[in-house]
């Protein structure tokens, strides 16, 4: 059977000077192709949803976004005004120091802030692995399952690098079956998307969203 990709696609712009027509531009994409969300900054959320109506494509937003470093209230109070503006899913970063210095309580208090704030809308949490060891990853991935989120995600695309095949299996390796696994930063192709999803990747981010799926009528084995 021929896999779905674009329902495991977040077709995502992010960047600082996204204008109205581009963000515009990627919600009829995603509704012309059929992906999961569209990924966009908090303040084109109710924008997108309203390009959105209708259609079975969520607004996917980002919380804390890119450094992970405001307090637990701020990334709480970002959650639920995006979701009063119409995002169905949030993609917050944890407070990447709090973990690099062992303060896991704290790690773990911020995810579940964002958690009870969404109040049941999907959650994914993005631990930034280029920033960590392979064992900061595992317990990223463990406060993240700890504080009840549905999604770890790799990263933000705005630090140093993006999403590994490595990264992927020792996420999914450390969170179980059940959870949601997003690869994000750096997956352009279809191959790419594919190597993830062979780590256990289960849902992908990345701007390229459109370049893939051509690539996926191009390649005649699919």
């Amino acid at each position: 059977m021929t896999q779905n990709y674009a329902v495991m696609i977040d077709h995502t712009l992010l960047k600082a000077e996204s204008t109205k027509d581009q963000v515009e531009k990627i919600c009829a994409e995603a509704k012309q192709y059929g992906f999961a969300s569209v990924c966009v900054n908090p303040t084109w959320v109710k924008f997108s949803a309203e390009q959105l109506a209708g259609s079975d494509v969520k607004v996917c937003t980002v919380i804390g976004f890119p450094l992970g470093a405001t307090t637990s209230a701020v990334k709480a109070f970002e959650t639920k005004d995006a979701i009063a503006n119409g995002a169905g899913e949030i993609d917050m970063v944890i407070n990447i120091g709090a973990l690099k210095d062992g303060n896991y309580d704290l790690v773990r208090d911020d995810i579940k802030a964002v958690v009870d704030a969404a109040n049941g809308t999907l959650v994914k949490v993005i631990i930034e692995t280029c920033l960590l060891t392979d064992e900061e990853k595992v317990k990223a991935c463990e406060l993240s399952v700890e504080a009840g989120a549905d999604f770890v995600k790799t990263s933000t695309g705005f630090s140093t690098g993006g999403a590994t095949a490595e990264d992927i299996a020792l996420m999914r390796k450390t969170v179980g079956p059940d959870l949601g696994v997003k690869a994000s930063g750096g997956v352009r192709s279809l191959e790419d998307m594919q190597r993830m999803i062979e780590n256990g990747a289960t849902r992908i981010g990345a701007s390229s969203g459109v370049a893939i799926m051509n690539g996926l009528k191009s390649d005649s084995n699919y």
